[in-house]
């Protein structure tokens, strides 16, 4: 029997408790196309390819390849079936090399003896065929997370995978890694491969699917050509109401120094060199101020440094006006730094907690919150409902989801929401929208120029170029550990500020010395 779909999810229905996730979903796929997945955080979209990939059992609904109804019990049903998934949150071994994590579960042996020699040229071709180049016998633990990504692409074609699910690929990579992978996927669909593309990043839609199907709150509300659509319409479409792509700001009105940056030195961890080197730079009350810079560059460690995640060798930080370079991170939170950390599983969330017990995490102490070392759960709730309200952090059971099963985008909103509300002088924002849909992104956008508005001084981190350049009144560049410009966002454009990052343009000290 053939059909024009390679893999056809025809009125899938899958419910957790409090929740129904997927909701009389159908979504057709064609032979060689690439087909985007869009919706925002929480509307089904993970949910609905974890039931193609066999880690869900859906409760109504079919799946047919090819025309012919297959029944999907698990993950490795799936790879028989040629369906492959790379993972939001990856699923490599840390401790294993990438060779070992590429071949797990589908290893060639030969008498009970693992055959690594023809897997290792296997893996060689393939990686030169796509221009997936990965050292093989790195740890995965030492390796970027662009090049994680690529493992498990490999991973996928190792297993000989025709049906391709991408989940949020591009949630973690920088600009340069994304334009490659966007790369990847059209030599995959001229080859003949179905890719699935699970995003909420117009730019990628427009720039590489075929055609899109739209999820909001687990319904389907459409497919369409992405020839014959706008990102405004997708967004629409998205969010059930018009989304403000642009930013919207008036003039700062910067006052006194919140934080005063000297000189700050943080050791590198992967190498002898410094990670932040003798980088000085200050933030002052009512004013928005952006680290740009390609990932690694010392962004990650510099903020570590001054939140006390990390250790520095060098150089001192003050906020409101007190010394608290060596001070411990409780004391440093308490003297008026709110941290919006980079990874939000392992420094913003204790994942198997409830939602309202991470909303309390760093004021638990607090008069409000316990009395003779006994937590008043009452308060913590009323609090957490009020924060979940504000913020629209949507979960399956309110205030006692644990927090692991909820949407990642909502995990986000959940720590936005704790450091907010702390109304504390000095915000540090590590990658706020990291993998959040253009609704949440515009509300958070909004909340930290309401901020911002309210006197309050914060140091932005990002990689989004747009993001940086539309939210920020002063940018900073970071190369290679140091600040190697200082740039104004309405007067410079995104290729000037292309070039700082990339370190081809170094004339910020020249400019410091004439002075």
């Amino acid at each position: 029997m053939n059909s024009e779909y390679i893999i056809e999810m025809l009125h899938i229905t899958k419910e957790f408790p409090g929740i129904v996730a997927n909701d009389d979903i159908t979504l057709q796929l064609k032979k060689g196309e690439i087909h985007a997945l869009l919706g925002e955080n929480g509307a089904g979209k993970s949910t609905l390819m974890s039931v193609l990939f066999g880690l869900y059992q859906a409760e109504k609904g079919v799946i047919k390849k090819n025309g012919e109804v297959v029944d999907i019990k698990n993950p490795n049903e799936a790879t028989a079936l040629g369906i492959g998934m790379v993972h939001q949150h990856f699923k490599l071994v840390d401790v294993f090399t990438v060779l070992d994590n590429i071949i797990l579960g589908a290893e060639t042996t030969k008498l009970g003896f693992l055959q690594k020699k023809e897997a290792r040229k296997k893996i060689q071709e393939l990686s030169e065929k796509y221009g997936l180049n990965v050292d093989l016998d790195a740890k995965v633990e030492d390796i970027t997370v662009g090049m994680q990504q690529r493992v498990e692409i490999l991973k996928m074609l190792y297993r000989e995978n025709e049906i391709l699910i991408f989940d949020e690929p591009t949630a973690v990579l920088t600009p340069q890694e994304i334009d490659e992978l966007m790369e990847i996927m059209r030599n995959f669909a001229k080859e003949g491969k179905s890719i699935l593309f699970i995003t909420h990043k117009l730019n990628e839609i427009m720039a590489v699917s075929d055609r899109v199907t739209v999820l909001r709150k687990g319904k389907c509300v459409g497919t369409v050509n992405t020839a014959d659509t706008t990102k405004q319409e997708l967004s629409t479409m998205m969010v059930g109401r018009p989304v403000q792509l642009e930013v919207q700001k008036d003039e700062a009105k910067p006052e006194e120094n919140i934080l005063e940056v000297s000189d700050l030195v943080v050791p590198s961890k992967h190498h002898g060199k410094n990670a932040v080197n003798g980088v000085s730079f200050s933030v002052r009350s009512g004013e928005i101020v952006c680290i740009a810079g390609i990932d690694g560059n010392g962004q990650t460690e510099l903020v570590q440094g001054i939140t006390g995640l990390e250790k520095i060798s060098g150089g001192k930080v003050m906020l409101c006006g007190k010394d608290i370079t060596k001070m411990n991170i409780r004391n440093k939170n308490k003297t008026g730094l709110s941290h919006i950390p980079e990874d939000r599983h392992k420094h913003g969330l204790v994942l198997d907690f409830t939602l309202e017990d991470n909303l309390v995490l760093q004021r638990y102490y607090e008069p409000e919150f316990q009395k003779l070392g006994f937590i008043k759960h009452a308060n913590v709730r009323a609090h957490a409902e009020k924060l979940i309200k504000q913020f629209d952090v949507r979960s399956g059971q309110g205030p006692i989801t644990i927090v692991r099963s909820m949407s990642g985008g909502n995990q986000q909103k959940a720590i936005i929401a704790r450091e907010l509300d702390r109304d504390l002088p000095l915000i540090i924002a590590v990658q706020p929208t990291r993998g959040l849909d253009v609704g949440a992104i515009e509300y958070i956008h909004s909340q930290l120029v309401k901020a911002r508005d309210d006197g309050k001084a914060i140091l932005l981190v990002s990689l989004e170029l747009d993001e940086v350049m539309s939210v920020s009144d002063r940018i900073l560049v970071m190369y290679e550990g140091e600040i190697v410009g200082e740039l104004d966002p309405k007067k410079t454009t995104v290729s000037e500020l292309g070039l700082y990052m990339a370190g081809t343009k170094n004339d910020f000290k020249e400019e410091k010395t004439d002075e």
